[in-house]
């Protein structure tokens, strides 16, 4: 990623990985790439604020050298200990050794265990500012948005807020602003962004945007470390994970299953059918063939989940079993879910699915359906009805 001067003397120095298509161990699929960004502040003292993946560490140095030697930067922000985002400390430390490194007391911890480096480091609270001659830096704390040691900089001079890993997307691109890129691209991402990574973290959000809005701190600029830049009417992104915090919904039904021998795929698309016909908009996933990453971005703003699993050892066939869970760590509130199956000799997955539901504190819809061995004709109606009644539910 060429630098670019993103203000007078403020440069996003980061990197593009075009090619990473697995985040969070294997947990998050980035399908579009993603960016790490860094942001090099230039005035009487000089900021780096954030670096990159470890193994991008080059490519971040030759791209701060294009701007100024790395022994004039005097401080390195830490807004947040992930690797993502802090792998290429160690590597610019060793060339600018007289630079102080600031973040909050948690990420001094974080960042010793991670790279035992022996660095002057000044610990900042919310409301701690840096100097750096015509600008000032503001620190924000925000643990858990979203781990413990995260933090806000906030520039008030260029009304900048750089806020890490919050507003971000996993998005590569050579364009660097939200306004130059593919608008449907850009949504998708930041909404496949705040579901995979912050949605259970809705009310710390929630109350930290609160917190923010109340200092009325005027913003132009969001630069996240992940993705493109907010410039023109930034405060849009921040409206969205407001919604998404409040777990604000949409009516429509994402319906997901696991089948075995078909009878429970045949039992989901006829459950789809019913929803179908009354109008309501409605999304199905065979959670073995989709990417898992995908369908929770489905189910962000979805009113209703329809969970379907056949029986296997009295219970879950493996892959919804994991799927759920995910769900359930997920934190979803305000929402109606149901649950449908097949058995053989014996039945279970729906009990399974029903405790999970409950355990996650989702709404349970009044009844289920369940089918031995294959679904006849009437019991296929039934599933047909089944869909139609759900979707009158959520309707309301």
């Amino acid at each position: 990623m060429p630098v670019l001067e993103i203000l007078p003397k403020v440069y996003s120095v980061g990197v593009v990985d075009w090619n990473v298509r697995n985040f969070h161990g294997h947990t998050y699929t980035t399908k579009r790439g993603t960016t790490y960004n860094a942001y090099l502040i230039i005035d009487e003292k000089v900021a780096l604020v954030d670096t990159v993946l470890g193994s991008f560490s080059d490519e971040l140095i030759e791209n701060i050298k294009q701007v100024i030697p790395l022994e004039k930067i005097d401080y390195l922000i830490a807004n947040h200990v992930e690797t993502d985002h802090s792998g290429a400390i160690p590597a610019v430390m060793k060339l600018c050794p007289k630079a102080k490194v600031i973040g909050t007391e948690k990420c001094k911890e974080g960042l010793y265990r991670y790279y035992y480096g022996n660095w002057d480091f000044q610990i900042v609270k919310s409301g701690d500012k840096i100097k750096l001659g015509k600008r000032t830096l503001v620190f924000l704390e925000t643990p858990m948005v979203h781990w413990p040691d995260s933090m806000f900089t906030y520039c008030p001079e260029e009304e900048l807020l750089m806020p890490n890993d919050a507003f971000g997307q996993h998005l590569a691109t050579s364009e660097r602003f939200a306004d130059q890129v593919d608008q449907c691209a850009l949504w998708d991402e930041a909404a496949k962004y705040y579901a995979n990574i912050l949605w259970p973290l809705g009310t710390v959000i929630i109350k930290k945007i609160e917190e923010v809005q109340k200092m009325k701190i005027p913003i132009k600029i969001i630069a996240p470390s992940h993705g493109v830049i907010w410039r023109k009417d930034p405060l849009q992104i921040v409206s969205k994970y407001a919604g998404w915090a409040k777990n604000d919904t949409i009516p429509k039904v994402v319906v997901v299953y696991e089948s075995m021998w078909g009878a429970t795929e045949k039992m989901a698309r006829k459950i789809v059918e019913g929803i179908n016909s009354t109008g309501l908009s409605v999304k199905l996933f065979d959670i073995t063939t989709s990417d898992r990453t995908e369908v929770i971005k489905e189910m962000l703003e979805a009113k209703g989940f329809i969970f379907g699993c056949s029986t296997h050892n009295n219970g879950m066939l493996p892959t919804m079993a994991g799927f759920l869970d995910f769900v359930k760590g997920l934190k979803p509130k305000n929402r109606i879910a149901a649950s449908f199956g097949s058995y053989g000799w014996a039945g279970g997955a729906i009990k399974q699915i029903e405790d999970i539901i409950q355990e996650t504190g989702i709404q349970a819809f009044a009844s289920n359906i369940s089918v031995q061995y294959m679904p006849d004709q009437s019991e296929l109606q039934r599933c047909v009805d089944f869909g139609r009644e759900f979707a009158r539910r959520i309707n309301g």
